[in-house]
């Protein structure tokens, strides 16, 4: 438990961003065009994600070797220390380009640690959890996000209701940032307490792998892309809304809300079902059917643009995508042996999420301003999920017995 609060207090601090991006990019980019500030902002978020892969060779390397918990311990500190430094610092109006760099400067450090953070968190819950519940621990990784989704939805609802646009833009969007800084005593008290997975597994043995291990890598790598695309895009909506909709702020603000109680709700529920029946079908029908529903849902939205037919959307998309998160999570866990673990599956999760997900909101942006349709991250989604079902139909195959995961060898 202390693994998922602290790695959902982190999460936070990452995911925020995202909810306040059209005030950050007014904030740390020179005045203009409403919507070139929100693309700047959004490239800014991207570009975290080009330190990720560096992240998960250092600091999965590092948890390795010297153990998951001081690795955890690591990252919670540098992302903490790059948020308080957002939260502060001056504007652009006060100290010009050089709050733009700043900002771009702490989200390479947020990006260095998530790519690290992944890996070593999946190896300790699926190494700490018990026989035939691999899938629900590693899905409460998935679900404490949710509820980070949660906080700072609610956070950004009630400021956005509670202030008026100016004093959001002022300094209302920095009260989530300074409540993750003071919350970071709290994230690194509960790592202090965990125990050390690796201490009971080194030196026992190694896990067989399934098959070609640049094919297994490439396969990983490409199911990650899947999720990551639908939960960016999911994160992306409240803007969407606000944008491309035209909807009003509160409303489009709250969509989080929903994305993150649903995203929780259905982390935990596929992450059952993976234990308790058949890993591979949760797996390809979730990414099934996320390919299916993103166009004709996007396009009802359109067609309906209001609330109800907002949080309707968000909340099957969430569903969707969150349903096979456990059941991912174990099968990267159990295609390494415990000497490269973190570090494997933090590069797999690394190139995934840097490819893919730090430019899912730029693209999706830039298409729709390119493209004039309201369609287009339904679009961007239903290839990306396809292309994550490809991959996912070999690899189970190699990968199951009978359906069920194999074990885990420690």
């Amino acid at each position: 438990m202390s693994a998922l609060l602290a790695n959902a207090m982190e999460f936070y601090d990452f995911v925020v961003y995202v909810f306040f991006a059209a005030y950050i990019g007014r904030a740390f980019f020179p005045p203009g065009d409403r919507f070139m500030s929100l693309i700047m902002a959004l490239a800014v978020f991207g570009v975290g994600f080009v330190s990720r892969p560096f992240g998960a060779v250092v600091l999965g390397r590092y948890a390795d070797r010297r153990g998951r918990r001081p690795a955890m311990l690591l990252t919670v500190g540098l992302i903490t220390s790059a948020t308080c430094v957002m939260a502060l610092m001056p504007t652009y109006r006060d100290i010009g380009i050089l709050a733009t760099l700043v900002l771009t400067a702490c989200r390479l450090v947020q990006g260095f640690c998530f790519g690290g953070e992944f890996g070593p968190s999946i190896a300790y819950l699926a190494e700490v959890a018990p026989a035939r519940r691999r899938g629900l621990y590693c899905a409460g990784l998935f679900a404490g996000q949710g509820v980070a989704v949660v906080a700072a939805g609610i956070l950004g609802t009630v400021a956005t209701w509670w202030l008026t646009p100016e004093q959001m833009q002022d300094w209302g969007w920095r009260v989530p940032f300074l409540l993750a800084a003071a919350a970071a005593p709290v994230s690194i008290f509960l790592r202090r307490q965990m125990p050390e997975s690796l201490l009971a597994i080194r030196g026992q043995g190694t896990t067989p792998e399934a098959g070609p291990k640049a094919g297994r890598v490439i396969a990983l790598t490409l199911a990650i892309l899947g999720g990551t695309v639908a939960n960016y895009v999911c994160s992306y909506l409240p803007t969407y809304a606000n944008v491309t909709l035209g909807m009003h702020e509160v409303a489009s603000m709250s969509v989080s809300i929903v994305i993150g109680v649903v995203t929780c709700v259905f982390a935990l529920l596929g992450g059952w079902l993976a234990d308790a029946y058949d890993r591979r079908r949760v797996l390809l029908s979730s990414r099934l059917a996320c390919a299916v529903l993103a166009v004709p849902m996007f396009a009802w939205l359109s067609a309906n643009p209001s609330p109800p037919a907002l949080w309707l959307t968000a909340a099957v998309l969430a569903a969707t995508n969150a349903i096979n998160a456990g059941a991912l999570f174990d099968l990267m866990a159990e295609s390494f042996a415990p000497r490269y673990r973190a570090t494997a599956i933090s590069i797999i999760y690394a190139m995934g999420v840097a490819l893919f997900g730090g430019s899912t909101q730029f693209a999706v942006a830039w298409l729709g301003q390119v493209t004039a349709s309201p369609l287009a991250p339904s679009w961007y989604l239903f290839v990306t999920s396809l292309v994550a079902f490809g991959a996912l139909w070999p690899i189970q195959k190699a990968a199951t017995e009978g359906g069920r995961p194999t074990a885990l060898v420690r």
